[in-house]
């Protein structure tokens, strides 16, 4: 009988194959006082062991195929930058002096201390960065330790077709297994925006992450099916299930190659309705995924990594060189930038918001924060300005909770208008400008906030957060995080109803709106913009393309009205049949 166990699936697709167990020792850390005469050589022992780890980084870099995706290299390239970074590059050598300690404790106390800058994050996709710290300080640590040599994996083992269990990988890890030809991969610890998991995804790896204590229960060389869309394992299964899973796989591929060919379809119902499919991006590697499905532009720019890794704010120029970067890349496609969302749950070292507060994601942060201290928000304001004359760009405040703080930002945006029309600053005096809305209170206020606004944004994932009081990244309780809870679902539609009265469009940006689960859900209460990670876009776009709008509407009507979880599961399968 076939053992089953659930992880999270973070890419896509199905693996069959055996497994193999990946064990690494794990180094332990002892601190030890040294005397003024050994600082030098301990020193001399951590620059060694630097550039030993940058060089292997640098190996795995240059073994990419040429024909590989482009945004392949690009996380290998951040694991360097983070190397070549003073935080990692000089700081341990100076704490091994301050401290008269050993190589490894000040390399642990280097670590340590951005780590802790890190977990103080709520937002999903920067506090995942720890990962990333994680696996340069240990590459570093690995080389010290192991007398500078390579800790990559072993090329010698056959690892065509396995199925590889373990801990957690690096990104340089997955690209030279992918190299050699794993089928997918399991691992025990990661969550799905961690760079690995990314990685998966655009190498096209079946993988499956957080199955804690996956190898207590699985064993080198027996049979494995994962699948990454459910996040299952199944080890040691019958010929009927593998056979059902081959022909999974071979429906997956045509899918996949159907999909292709609707990079150029326009995005409409079978109704005939017109649908917006916007993209999120944050960094350059998003762009060239959105052209290559062609969105129609993007409906969510974070701005934080500007303010990541340095000393000091980001100067206007900075900004303004970067929206500006962004704008030629779009080429004439609309360009929504969300104000920086920082506070005191994201502290970052440029911005400081005071003490860490008792209750971090409901302190000073988001709109909050730039409020509080204009002079963080108003060189962005005029970066955004500025580049506004070049190019359709739309300005969007994150975390509003109340109109009189919607009030105050318009009124410090119109101020900076006016600053710059005194320097004959040009720049599109008729911006558009949005706000998120992803607190309860905002939502169902939602009309009013409509009065002062040219467009919303539902921000689903802080929505369901805040509305089911749950940290959907909290193992103990991301259970709990249900986008078809009857709470969340009627603030959706109180949201995109406020914008169809007051005749302004309403976008929904969050995770919601880039999984088919829910697209017709979402259709059918109304909305008609959709902005996603740009690797969804082709999916949503088949599935809309499905889709009678006037034949789901009850359905959706249905579910938003009912309360029963199963009933929930049922009209939703209804939905999407």
């Amino acid at each position: 009988m076939a053992l089953m166990l659930n992880g999270m699936g973070v890419s896509r697709g199905v693996a069959i194959g055996p497994a193999f167990i990946l064990h690494r020792d794990k180094t332990e850390i002892v601190e030890k006082k040294i005397d003024r005469k050994s600082i030098a050589v301990e020193v001399r022992r951590f620059k060694s062991a630097h550039s030993a780890a940058r060089k292997q980084l640098l190996k795995v870099r240059d073994a990419i195929p040429e024909n590989s995706p482009e945004d392949i290299s690009a996380f290998i390239e951040t694991h360097i930058l983070m190397l070549d970074d003073s935080m990692l590059s000089s700081t341990p050598a100076d704490l091994i002096k301050q401290h008269h300690c050993n190589a490894e404790w000040a390399l642990k106390l280097q670590r340590d201390s951005i780590l802790a800058v890190f977990e103080s994050m709520d937002d999903p996709y920067i506090a995942t960065r720890r990962d990333d710290v994680h696996h340069v300080f240990d590459r570093v640590l690995q080389a010290m330790v192991s007398g500078n040599k390579n800790r990559e994996i072993d090329e010698s083992i056959n690892w065509k077709n396995q199925i590889v269990i373990a801990d957690d990988l690096t990104p340089a890890d997955t690209v030279l297994m992918q190299h050699n030809g794993i089928a997918g991969f399991v691992t025990e610890m990661g969550g799905p925006l961690s760079h690995t998991a990314i990685l998966a995804r655009s190498l096209n790896i079946p993988a499956i992450v957080g199955l804690t204590e996956a190898r207590r229960y699985l064993k080198t060389g027996e049979t494995l099916v994962i699948d990454g869309d459910r996040g299952l394992v199944l080890a040691d299964p019958d010929d009927q299930i593998i056979d059902h899973f081959h022909k999974r796989q071979r429906e997956i591929r045509r899918k996949a190659r159907e999909l292709i060919k609707l990079t150029d379809a326009k995005p409409r119902t079978k109704s005939g309705e017109k649908i917006s499919l916007l993209a999120n991006i944050e960094i350059d590697d998003d762009l060239k995924l959105l052209r290559k499905v062609n969105a129609a532009g993007v409906g969510l720019y974070r701005t934080e990594f500007l303010y990541m890794h340095r000393k000091g704010i980001p100067t206007e120029d900075e900004h303004y060189k970067t929206y500006m970067k962004v704008l030629r890349a779009l080429r004439g496609a609309p360009l929504t930038i969300r104000t920086v969302d920082l506070g005191a749950d994201k502290e970052v070292e440029s911005v400081s918001t005071g003490p860490l507060a008792h209750n971090p994601a409901m302190g000073l942060r988001g709109i909050r924060l730039c409020l509080n201290d204009p002079s963080l928000f108003v060189p962005q304001l005029r970066a955004i300005l500025r580049a506004s004359a070049k190019g359709p760009i739309k300005i969007m405040f994150p975390m509003l909770t109340t109109v009189p703080e919607l009030l105050q930002a318009i009124q410090l945006l119109e101020n900076t208008k006016e600053a710059l029309r005194s320097k004959n600053i040009k720049f599109d005096n008729k911006i558009p400008v949005g706000g998120m809305i992803e607190v309860p209170a905002a939502a169902i206020s939602a009309a009013h906030f409509a009065e002062h606004l040219d467009f919303l944004s539902i921000g689903t994932n802080d929505l369901i957060q805040y509305t089911l009081a749950i940290d959907r990244i909290d193992d103990q309780v991301n259970y709990l995080y249900d986008p078809l809870n009857p709470a969340v679902l009627a603030l959706i539609k109180i949201v995109i109803e406020a914008g169809i009265r007051q005749k302004i469009p309403v976008t929904m940006c969050g995770e919601m709106a880039g999984s088919s689960d829910y697209t017709r859900l979402l259709l059918g209460l109304g909305l008609r913009e959709f902005s996603m990670p740009p690797n969804s876009i082709l999916e949503i776009k088949k599935m809309l393309r499905d889709t009678n709008i006037s034949t789901i509407r009850r359905h959706a009507l249905a579910l938003l009205r009912c309360s029963d979880r199963n009933k929930q599961i049922e009209l939703l399968g209804k939905l999407n049949t």
